[in-house]
């Protein structure tokens, strides 16, 4: 057991690693954005310069969207008790199936971590509400797939 939950401490990391980066990523976006915006010279032609002023506003406003959702994310991630065993399956659990293994946490999707293969996925995803509340050997079918839980950390 302690095994799992030392992969469940990896993965977390992992996560955390992936959210800061596309937090970082999307200041310095929108820190480019800025600068381009307010670094555009107006050029004879008037509306080409408030072209690219309006362009460069609507993507940063974009990358705030995003980096937005990626610190909504980490505060998500900041909630998760990562030594806390679970005898059900929530938010903060590691979920071992035969169909795959399965971190309840943030939507990320397939992260791979010690050459393993895990779906980071929240409970308002399809999955994650028909794994949600299962025990070890609680079976269910999932786009035509039959799954088994054979762990939970």
């Amino acid at each position: 057991m302690n095994k799992l939950i030392s992969l469940k401490e990896l993965i977390y990391n992992e996560l955390l690693n992936i959210v800061d980066k596309k937090i970082a990523t999307a200041k310095q976006a929108i820190e480019s954005a800025k600068e381009s915006r307010d670094n555009d010279t107006k050029s004879s032609v008037g509306d080409k310069y408030e072209t690219g002023r309006v362009m460069m506003q609507i993507e940063m406003e974009n990358h705030e969207i995003q980096l937005s959702k990626a610190l909504k994310q980490k505060g998500e991630l900041l909630q998760i008790n990562i030594k806390k065993e679970y005898k059900k399956a929530a938010s903060g659990s590691l979920v071992i199936t035969n169909q795959g293994n399965y971190f309840i946490s943030i939507g990320i999707g397939k992260i791979d971590v010690n050459n393993e293969i895990f779906f980071s996925i929240s409970l308002a995803s399809p999955l994650g509400m028909l794994i949600f509340d299962k025990k070890v050997g609680a079976k269910f079918q999932f786009q035509e797939k039959k799954f088994t839980i054979k762990n939970i950390v």
